[in-house]
């Protein structure tokens, strides 16, 4: 039997080209380059995000912005992002991560200068687009680099790093954005990432010698790509336009494509994405689910809550970002405590407490009201924020340890995929319920009781997401390391669908 199993896992004649390309050495001083560029990156994101989602109330006034087209300035960004994830972490195996992180870094701080000076809404929308292609070079990377690497005994606590800034970002962010957006102005916002941007582009060019290209001289799957992305466009635009018949069109048009292409590669022979893998490597497929329920049932909570506190309560940006800062401060500080735990203990144990914490969280906020106390909706946010920083970093090292190394950058960009495509689908089931309930209006007086059955329609579907993510949480199986610098996963028999 582990002989047939070894037979299924082995690579190809181009896979086996590609592995005997050995990365550049991984000395104590490239690893603490890479997880520092890592962990600057991993902040940056995730800072711009939340200081931009706090600012959201004043940036759609400022610009005139109906509730969807705000909604959109958030989602544009998400969706190129999506879109790009996948075809840009295969590029990355190919043709060098490091390259490909730095090409991420310049357009996104051009595409900052660009939002900063933006004239109109449909111009800023039209930049978040091409900043999120920028910011889908760098999340599809960022990850794979640390895996290439840190050994399997130190990956854990490595990753655990990145992702504690990922939430120290989600932390200082809406207390930035709040801040900056009452006192100077929501632009500066955006002229603030460009010297962050230039200094880390430096910081890859002098500390950070050699390159990653493990799959080099293996094919690109253009079409693949085409189909992929095409679909996710038609599938987040149709649940923007619903309830109407170019909406439904939509859908089933992108949802035809998603069809498409898990049937495209399951014939390529160099796949985007492995669907074969997917079917015969349980952790790394549950894994992934898991992860794209959690955020599918997280990433709106920010922005509901955001217009909540400012359009329903009046509170400033800078009050309302001192409230929302309690959940990212929370996933900073259990972030490296998880990562830690998943080198010692079952990945899935740890991330299936942490999704359990989310779904109590969002079921109170399924109770909030127009007058509901501050520390309620903060007790919330705490919950999240365990739950969050517990679930991240143990799925991420369990993806990350369940693949080869010639393909870190796919399974990168794998559940990278997922984190935004979760993120796209939860502001995507926002959106749909404002156009249901509120239309393409302003949030003002006369709508706030659309917009607070809107916001506890919202919660109550994310809290049901969330306990199916549970479960995918717990079924993805065992795969404990064996010792603290034992061999990568890949090199171990792992439970295939089929066996359980």
């Amino acid at each position: 039997m582990r002989e047939k199993k070894n037979r299924m896992r082995s690579p190809g004649p181009r896979a086996k080209q590609a592995v005997d390309v050995k990365p550049v050495g991984a000395s104590p001083e490239v690893k603490t380059a890479v997880l520092v560029i890592a962990s600057m990156s991993s902040f940056l994101m995730p800072f711009m995000s939340s200081s931009i989602a706090i600012t959201i109330p004043t940036l759609g006034k400022d610009l005139h912005m109906d509730a969807i087209l705000m909604g959109w300035v958030m989602t544009a960004y998400l969706l190129s992002a999506g879109m790009f994830l996948l075809p840009f972490g295969r590029l990355a195996d190919i043709h060098g991560r490091k390259r490909m992180f730095m090409i991420g870094l310049s357009i996104t701080t051009v595409s900052a200068f660009l939002c900063a000076i933006a004239p109109s809404a449909l111009f800023l929308v039209a930049v978040r687009f091409f900043e999120g292609i920028g910011a889908s070079m760098i999340f599809g990377v960022s990850v794979a680099l640390i895996t290439s690497v840190f050994p399997p005994g130190e990956r854990g606590k490595a990753l655990g790093m990145t992702v504690a800034a990922v939430y120290l970002g989600l932390s200082v962010g809406p207390l930035f954005g709040g801040f900056i957006t009452q006192h100077i102005g929501w632009r500066y916002i955006f002229f603030s990432n460009i010297p962050i941007g230039l200094f880390m582009f430096s910081m890859v060019l002098w500390r950070l010698k050699g390159e990653w290209a493990d799959a080099k001289g293996e094919s690109f799957d253009i079409g693949g790509a085409v189909l992929f992305s095409l679909a996710l466009v038609c599938i987040m635009y149709g649940f923007t336009e619903i309830p109407s018949m170019l909406g439904f069109v939509l859908v089933a048009v992108g949802s035809a494509g998603a069809v498409g292409f898990i049937r495209w590669e399951m014939r390529s022979d160099c796949p985007l994405l492995n669907i074969k893998m997917l079917q015969s490597n349980k952790v790394f497929a549950f894994s992934n689910l898991a992860a794209l329920i959690n955020y599918a049932a997280t990433a709106a909570v920010a922005f509901l809550l955001s217009l909540y506190l400012q359009r329903i309560r009046g509170f400033d940006p800078q009050m309302a970002g001192l409230i929302l800062i309690a959940q990212a401060v929370v996933q900073a500080v259990f972030s490296p405590i998880a990562g830690r735990l998943s080198d010692k203990i079952e990945p899935r144990i740890v991330a299936s407490v942490g999704m359990s914490l989310n779904v109590v969280g969002l079921l109170l906020f399924v109770f909030i009201t127009e007058t509901t106390s501050i520390w309620f909706i903060v007790a919330g946010l705490v919950l999240l924020g365990s739950g969050f920083g517990l679930f991240s970093s143990p799925n991420t090292n369990a993806v990350m340890s369940s693949v080869e190394k010639r393909i870190y950058g796919v399974a990168s960009a794998t559940v990278g995929t997922m984190r935004i495509l979760g993120q796209v689908l939860s502001m995507a089931i926002a959106l749909l319920i404002f156009s249901i309930y509120i239309g393409k209006v302003d949030i003002t007086p006369s709508n706030y009781s659309a917009f607070m059955t809107s916001m506890r329609t919202a919660f109550i579907i994310f809290s049901v997401m969330c306990m199916f993510g549970v479960v995918a949480s717990l079924a993805r199986g065992e795969m404990r390391p064996d010792a603290k610098d034992g061999p990568d996963r890949s090199d171990r028999p792992i439970k295939t669908l089929e066996e359980e």
